[in-house]
Formats: structure tokens, sequence, C-alpha cells
């Protein structure tokens, strides 16, 4: 069975560490939970050295990367669950994260808390680290008295969402290896292969075909103005990178992302994933629709299905409920729509 080195605090407040054995990283927690722990920080034995080399490359770069804010989730509903006061936690979640970014992060929120903020106030104003939909469920939290709850289903949430996105990029793996590799494979050809050939056929006193001569004048292309291709490749993602930051660009590029086939319905059903599992935690939350409705469109990843919420928000708000919307909308598969008709 796997090891764990693990850092965690005690009945007592004092920091303790030592390694324990457990078939997962979460079956580790569980037991340092039933053992009167709170948790801090746990890893793979005989890695911890490694884990703090990557997180200097982490700081560097001055990101924070959503499996520390899920541990940061997971410890702070600890922590309130065992009745340390939100000051105090705070500080001892300060002194345990390791990432610099997160852990100026957190001692602003406690400065702020400190000077009578409450606590979704003090997240407002970290957005890039906190996202809407994390502080509509805080907000939603400190409302009801729930916050604990709340932070549970929000760790559910972003844990799900971390794994959706891994299965993402894993399955788009294997395509974009086999596009690099048929790409390299075309310039070996086109650069190494065909000019020999070429010559043969010259000395032989046969006529090229069509294609042969196509490819011919490529090379000669890539041979002599190869800089012009090369400046204009980067000019062309300068532009392109540029374009889709604005507003008409991110809605003509994920609209385009939905149209690809076999990735198309992949994304599609990642974004309806996420929708569900957003809009169930926050009605169960307490949350009002129009809120909820308003946090999807900003969180939901893709501006075009954004753009249909939006639609779909105009059309609630004249009192035509959920489900006719919902049926009126692209991108919304009809299971979706009539489990939704028959919740409402």
């Amino acid at each position: 069975m796997p090891q764990f080195a693990y850092q965690a605090i005690n009945e007592n407040g004092a920091t303790v560490s030592g390694t324990i054995e457990a078939e997962s990283p979460e079956t580790a927690n569980n037991m340092l939970i039933a053992r009167g722990y709170i948790p801090a920080r746990i890893s793979a034995a005989g890695s911890l050295a490694e884990t703090g080399f990557v997180a200097r490359l982490n700081d560097m770069f001055g990101s924070v990367k959503p499996q520390e804010l899920i541990l940061f989730t997971k410890q702070l509903r600890t922590m309130l669950m065992a009745g340390i006061p939100i000051i105090r936690l705070l500080q001892v979640l300060e002194a345990q994260t390791q990432n610099k970014i997160l852990k100026k992060v957190i001692a602003q929120v406690g400065a702020d808390i400190k000077q009578g903020s409450t606590l979704v106030d003090a997240l407002e104003k970290h957005p890039k680290v906190f996202s809407p939909l994390y502080r509509s469920m805080v907000n939603a939290g400190e409302i009801s008295g729930t916050v604990p709850d709340i932070l549970d289903r929000l760790g559910y949430i972003l844990e799900h969402e971390f794994r959706i996105k891994s299965d993402i990029k894993a399955a788009l793996q294997y395509p974009i290896i086999v596009l690099v590799a048929l790409s390299v494979a075309f310039i070996v050809l086109l650069t190494f292969v065909i000019p020999k050939f070429v010559g043969i056929f010259a000395k032989a006193g046969l006529t090229l075909p069509w294609p042969t001569k196509i490819a011919m004048l490529l090379y000669q292309f890539l041979h002599n103005y190869w800089y012009l291709l090369l400046a204009g490749i980067v000019l062309a993602i300068f532009l392109l990178r540029n374009f889709f930051k604005t507003g008409k660009g991110k809605l003509m590029r994920d609209t385009l992302l939905l149209q690809i086939p076999l990735m198309g319905p992949l994304f599609q059903k990642a974004a309806m994933s996420r929708f569900a599992s957003i809009f169930s935690i926050l009605q169960a939350s307490g949350v009002q629709v129009m809120t909820t409705m308003k946090v999807l469109i900003g969180t939901i990843g893709n501006a075009a299905i954004a753009r249909e919420f939006e639609r779909i928000q105009e059309m609630m708000q004249q009192g035509q409920g959920i489900a006719a919307p919902l049926r009126s909308a692209k991108f919304f598969p009809p299971m979706v729509v009539d489990m939704v008709a028959i919740g409402e």
C-alpha cells in the first residue's frame, strides 16, 4: 500500500508531520481527520523536495493551480467544522500554503476580515483566484449560515470540473500527436525526399506529374522564403490571439469549436455537465434562479453557450419559466431539457 507524507494540525493547534499508509490522498485525508487532525498538506512519501521544486516553478508563473484551490477549500471547510475562528484558520492556511500567490491572497483576505469585511467581500477582491461561481456559493453560504456545507459542495464541483478538463486534455492528446507527426513527416518528405527523386527523374528525361511539380514549388518556397513563412505564422498567431480576446472573437472561436467533428460534441457534453452540476448545487444552496443564470453566463466556459444563456435569462425575466427557453435554445440536448422540465 502506498505511503503519504503529511503535515497536519493537532487538537492543540500545533503542526505535526509524518507518514501514513492509504490507498489514495483522499483516503489519507479522511484517516487524518478520523485521528482528530486537520490536514494541511498530503503528498507521496519521498516527493517533498520535488513538490517544493514544482511549487517554486508555479510561483514563478504567478498562478494558482486547481488542485491548490481544491485543497484550500477542503482545508477551510475542515477547520470551520472544527470550530476554529476564521482569523486563526486563515493564519494557519497562510503558513501552510506553498504557493506564494495563494499565500498572499489568503493574507489579504484575513486582513480584510479583520477590518470588518465578510468572507465573500474579501474574496471579491481576488477574481483571478476565486471565480464568480466560488464567490456566489460562499455568498449563499453566508446568507444561509451553512458555509461549511456550501464549501463541501464547492469542493465537489471543483474536483468534478478539474476531472472533466483532465479527461478532455487526455482525449485531445492523441489527435494532437497525430497532427504533429503528419506535419513533421510532410516537411521531411518535402525538403529531403522529393528533391532527390526530382533529380533522378530529370536525368531520365521524364516529365514530372502536376502533384510533383506543386510539391517542388512548395519546396522552393520553403527553401528560399522560409523566413517569410515563419514571420507569417507568428503574425497570424499574434493577430488571432488578440482577436480571440475580444467578445466577437471568443464567440466565433467557441462556435467553431462546437462544430468540429468528434471534438465538438465532446466540448458540448462537457459544457452540459458543467451546467447541470452548477445549476443543481446553486439551487440546493438556496441561490435564486436568476442569480444562478448570471453565474452560469460567467462560468460556463464557452462564449456561444453563454450567449444562449443570456437569451434564456431574458426569456425567464418575461415569465416563460426555465424549460421552454431551454427548448428553444441551441446546444441543449433533449434529455437535458426534459429533465429540467420534469424538475420544474
